[in-house]
């Protein structure tokens, strides 16, 4: 029989900071999303104090003064490291596991003795907490999706002690029949809201309707949601990741762009970092969209959106290909007398690198292109990213997002190491 585990960091990012700054163990602590706009994870004495996802910061500055909160910019690097740290000690306890999410990972026990699952998940967790500091909470199932709901079990239920196993039929009702269906994974708003009207209203509910029904209520993912419920295994573990089929830059500006040339920066720089993305990742573009727009929320200024698309003769993802591209198609929808709050770069319908044919008389030297891409990527990664780099993503670079309470990037970079004082 299948048995897959789920283990997730709690409050993941903020849980990162307290790992670095002891003196905040105890405290609230949020961290913002880019241009500290809004609070993206609390820890649990943040959301007491009723601070909710997703809530304005200046809203809730005077509440974080008041009560002492921890207010952090996000530290995607430091999060990334840690992540990984993290699934470096899954892959020592399970030689198959699927990264989920930066803090989330399935991790296959089929092979471990059913006695033994519970114990192993509390092992696994102790083991994380002590080498990285991160504390987790372990959820064990037959499937992935009763995994992932164990998880949430577990979370909200502080005497299971952060593992619980619902492999046993008897301990699944149990716990299925206390909670809501729309805590169920892959049943979304709109599926609760049916749901409910046909008063399928517990997780336990949903578990217990026909397969067949599932599937004229909610497609064949609800079919699939309800079967794995009833313990039938329909999602494998994809230990290898598919082949990305897109990919984004896209930034918030620290403060708004009205200048062409400046605009022209910013999207340079996305296509650059796209660039490293893709051959990162072994893919190559056949084409690049640009889209800009001003703010939603400043009724000042007038608005205005915008997106167009370039197609490269041939599959690239040549930094220069990417940034002339890119540049392109700002000018081409960018309007003087706008201030823009975002843009960004977005690339769809990717290609294993070298996977198309090449043109009989080709335009550039593909070889040579990819010399200079290796030639580049190795630089930045001896000395650090931003070491070699295009003069058209500019140097200044104001209208970056801003990160103004962003703490340091302690693992990665050795100016910003942790320092210890010796008393």
């Amino acid at each position: 029989m299948t048995s897959f585990a789920l283990i997730d960091g709690n409050s993941f990012y903020c849980s990162c900071e307290r790992v670095f700054d002891p003196s905040i163990a105890k405290r609230p602590v949020i961290v913002l999303s880019n241009n500290d706009g809004c609070a993206v994870a609390r820890t649990a004495e943040a959301k007491v104090l009723g601070i909710g996802m997703g809530e304005p910061y200046f809203k809730i500055r005077d509440l974080c003064r008041d009560n002492d909160v921890a207010v952090f910019s996000s530290n995607y690097t430091l999060y990334g490291d840690m992540s990984a740290r993290l699934n470096a000690i899954y892959r020592q306890w399970s030689p198959d596991v699927e990264i989920y999410s930066i803090d989330e990972s399935f991790l296959n026990m089929t092979d471990i003795r059913p006695e033994d699952r519970e114990a192993f998940g509390r092992d696994l967790r102790s083991t994380v907490q002590q080498w990285t500091g991160i504390p987790t909470c372990v959820g064990i199932g037959p499937t992935k999706t009763l995994a992932k709901f164990a998880n949430h079990v577990a979370k909200k239920n502080a005497e299971l002690g952060g593992v619980c196993d619902l492999t046993q039929p008897a301990a699944r009702r149990s716990w299925l029949d206390r909670i809501e269906v729309g805590e169920v994974w892959g049943v979304g708003a709109a599926s609760e809201r049916k749901l409910f009207g046909l008063g399928i209203e517990t997780a336990g509910d949903l578990a217990r309707i026909d397969a067949r029904l599932a599937r004229n209520l909610l497609s064949v993912v609800g079919e699939r949601t309800v079967l794995e419920l009833q313990g039938v295994s329909c999602l494998p573990l994809e230990d290898v990741p598919p082949q990305r089929k897109g990919c984004a830059v896209t930034r918030s500006f620290g403060t708004p762009v009205a200048d062409l040339a400046v605009m022209l920066e910013a999207v340079a720089a996305y296509a650059m970092r796209a660039g490293e993305k893709l051959r990162r990742h072994g893919l190559e573009a056949t084409h690049l969209a640009v889209f800009m727009h001003t703010s939603r929320f400043n009724h000042r200024d007038r608005p205005h959106s915008a997106q167009t698309t370039v197609h490269f003769p041939e599959a690239t993802n040549d930094t220069f290909d990417l940034i002339s591209a890119a540049q392109r198609g700002g000018r081409k929808i960018f309007k003087d007398g706008h201030r823009y709050a975002k843009a960004g770069i977005i690339m769809n319908d990717l290609v294993a690198a070298r996977s198309q044919l090449r043109p009989l008389f080709e335009a550039r030297d593909r070889d040579r292109s990819e010399r200079l891409m290796t030639a580049l990527d190795a630089v930045n990664a001896k000395f650090g990213r931003g070491t070699l780099l295009p003069a058209s993503v500019g140097i200044k670079r104001d209208w970056q997002t801003k990160f103004d309470r962003r703490s340091p990037r302690y693992t990665t970079n050795i100016k910003e190491l942790p320092i210890a004082s010796a008393r």
